[in-house]
């Protein structure tokens, strides 16, 4: 029978409590202040932007979850996106709401701070170590100013704390229940979030996956689990660790594509099959094309690279010069270029050698991999012609042009033949946007391609097209596809200049599947080129360590109020104490045990392996990777590994206290001075406040006082 009356018991963490409340406190106060543009917030709002007018864009900075969470907060605040992100400083209209833009990376700084807490008990330290690490990220200055704008970094490192908080949660209960796996699922969906968010967060899936492997080794060589137990023990964790992450970043894209939906300013960086899923742009233009390439059919080709940029195939009505400048001759027929623009001389029409028409016939003839064509320039009625004379640019390959019979001996050679490169996929056919098509020459077997040199003042600066015999593997820069693509049903020139302005209309689908779409936008994202342009607020990774550089975020137009990203100096001073004592230990605890000396217990020693394993593990995989890059770095790509930095040190202070003091005296020493170093950390963020929330406003004399390295940039008004 039920008994009355019911009674809940709960317990309650207050430590946890209060340390969350005062994350919230130091994290979500007076968000919306400074009202204008800081920093970054000028990069990422474009994206905002955009997600809420619905407009396709690529950044090849990260993956598509960050700027979706970023776009979230805008979408809770009634953003429309009409504000233009074009200077740091710039007023936000009373239209936006700051705060909903800042609140979903300022809620995760905050949520961090207790899960810091959690993570170090889960790490197996004391509740006053973790409240000490804790303490350490609510009073890191530099993670409070990463967290209170729009920006990324705060986004990364809080599911990056939260992946590993419930992997080892579910580490230390896996054996008590099979409902623990629901931790290493959640474990996995964090870490796959961290890489949606940057691609930052792959260095600590593999530290996540290394502690994995080790532990799921361990689990084998134990007898106490039968065969099956174990397989499906590691089955779980693979599908936890592996497929889940991969099917959640192909998901942020899916949600990304599936948003982005209309025509935008990156859409030229993409194939024709994929601007033609974008509403307006190309879709408009395309929208009813035929899809089946026939002969007479009048097409615009566009090569399948981007590099240096999208072009097509493209003539005019100037030739070749006589002479080159080095004294080199040329055919001096008509210029065949590749021109970055629209325009009614990049049509050309597809011409059967065995008939006369440039018509369409009745029924269409379609075009089949391994046919012969000739291509006839639509403005001018020039052939597309190759042969034996040096390019211009490039002169290890054959010269293309627009053939002009001079009464020389100098024969036509424009007969080329279609291979379609993608057949397996699409079929025979050669099919408007889909088939990847390489002409080949067939007098001499050279392949039509894009060189990327650029003409000089003679060509206008357009484009160089070859004619290259196949030494090499066949590339992007030899394909070409037909973008633009109608019936032609003029034949006399005059009328088929006046039919290549006006469409066609023959109703026709085509659509790429989402995969194929996720697939070439994910290898636009990888190989696309990064521009490395120094920064006046740049830095080396060496002075991270140091925290010799800071990054001014914010100035005001007329006072010396300001925001500048800068750590914490004590608990930097301890993070990177922490780091050299904790490896200055590992090295002596494994001379030591090497010649017989066991100076702390077993289950001791397993506890500072596995604290260095996540802690100074996260540090080096967080870190080291930058001394490799050369890109444009910055302070604040140093903020995740100084996280596991504060992890650490409290937990090697409660390891140094415990097993390292013997005396009463020595431990009571050590207590003062490390309620000292927290007294410390106090104070200096207190006294950095002020450049932490651009408020209170301060004299020049006190900013000169905050300058603590001659090497930060902090300027003032002298009034």
């Amino acid at each position: 029978m039920l008994q009355l009356p019911l009674v809940v018991t709960a317990q309650v963490d207050i430590v946890l409590l209060l340390v969350s409340l005062l994350a919230l406190w130091t994290r979500l106060s007076g968000l919306s202040s400074p009202n204008s543009v800081v920093f970054d917030e000028v990069y990422y709002g474009q994206f905002v932007s955009l997600y809420m007018k619905r407009v396709f864009f690529i950044d090849d900075s990260g993956p598509p979850l960050g700027h979706m969470i970023l776009a979230a907060g805008a979408y809770l605040g009634d953003f429309d996106g009409n504000f233009v992100w074009n200077r740091i400083g710039a007023e936000y209209p009373d239209s936006v709401s700051v705060w909903s833009l800042r609140l979903l990376p300022a809620l995760c700084g905050a949520l961090s701070v207790p899960l810091v807490y959690r993570l170090s008990l889960e790490l197996g330290v004391s509740y006053l170590s973790a409240l000490g690490a804790a303490l350490l990220f609510l009073l890191e200055n530099a993670l409070i100013v990463q967290s209170r704008f729009m920006l990324l970094e705060s986004v990364l490192i809080f599911f990056m704390l939260m992946s590993f908080f419930c992997y080892l949660h579910f580490h230390n209960t896996c054996h008590r229940s099979w409902f623990s796996y629901s931790w290493l699922l959640l474990s996995g969906a964090s870490i796959a979030a961290a890489i949606g968010v940057k691609y930052m967060g792959l260095l600590s899936y593999l530290l996540l996956l290394g502690m994995a492997c080790v532990h799921t080794w361990k689990m084998i060589g134990d007898c106490s689990f039968s065969h099956l137990s174990v397989c499906v023990h590691a089955v779980c964790r693979l599908v936890c660790l592996v497929v889940v992450p991969v099917l959640l970043y192909v998901f942020w894209f899916y949600v990304h594509l599936s948003l982005l939906h209309r025509s935008g300013p990156h859409d030229q960086l993409m194939s024709s099959a994929f601007q033609a899923t974008l509403e307006g742009g190309l879709s408009r233009i395309t929208q009813g094309q035929p899809l089946e390439v026939a002969y007479g059919s009048q097409v615009t080709l566009r090569s399948s690279t981007s590099n240096p940029v999208p072009c097509w195939l493209h003539s005019h009505k100037a030739n070749y010069p006589i002479r080159y400048e080095n004294g080199r001759g040329s055919s001096h027929q008509q210029q065949v270029t590749c021109y970055p623009f629209k325009d009614v001389n990049n049509w050309w029409i597809i011409k059967d050698p065995l008939r006369q028409e440039l018509v369409v016939g009745t029924p269409p003839k379609p075009v089949h991999h391994g046919d012969v064509i000739q291509l006839v320039h639509g403005m001018t009625s020039r052939f597309l012609n190759s042969h034996d004379v040096a390019a211009p640019m490039s002169p290890h390959a054959q010269e293309v042009s627009g053939y002009i019979n001079y009464n020389v001996s100098m024969a036509p050679q424009n007969i080329w033949t279609v291979e379609i490169s993608n057949r397996e996929s699409d079929g025979e056919v050669w099919k408007t946007i889909l088939s990847d098509v390489r002409l080949v020459h067939l007098n001499t077997s050279a392949v039509l391609k894009l060189s990327g040199a650029s003409l000089p003042d003679w060509g206008f600066h357009q484009l160089e097209v070859i004619a290259e015999k196949l030494f090499t593997a066949p590339s992007s820069s030899q394909s070409w596809t037909v973008e633009e693509h109608r019936y032609g049903t003029s034949q006399e020139q005059k009328e088929r200049e006046l039919e290549l302005h006006s469409p066609t209309h023959i109703d026709v689908t085509r659509k790429i599947s989402l995969w194929a779409k996720f697939i070439e936008l994910q290898w636009k994202m990888l190989t696309a080129k990064q521009e490395n342009s120094e920064h006046k607020y740049s830095s080396s990774p060496s002075e991270w360590l140091t925290l010799e550089t800071n990054i001014a975020y914010w100035l005001h137009s007329s006072t010396n109020a300001q925001i500048h990203l800068i750590g914490n100096p004590v608990s930097w001073a301890i993070a990177k104490m922490s780091l050299l004592v904790y490896q200055l230990l590992a090295i002596t605890y494994l001379l030591r045990r090497r010649r017989g000396f066991k100076d702390i217990p077993e289950d001791e020693w397993n506890h500072f392996v596995s604290l260095g394993r996540v802690c100074v593990g996260g540090w080096i995989v967080n870190f080291v990777p930058f001394l490799l890059m050369e890109k444009t770095l910055f302070l604040y790509h140093y903020l995740p590994a100084l996280c596991y930095l504060h992890l650490l040190s409290p937990a090697l202070l409660e390891h140094v206290y415990s097993h390292l003091l013997s005396s009463g005296a020595q431990r009571r020493a050590m207590t003062v001075c490390v309620m000292a170093l927290a007294v410390s950390v106090l104070l200096s963020y207190k006294n950095f406040c002020p450049l932490t929330y651009g408020s209170p406003q301060l004299a020049a004399s006190e900013l000169q006082k905050l300058k603590w390295r001659e090497s930060w940039d902090i300027l003032y008004r002298r009034h």
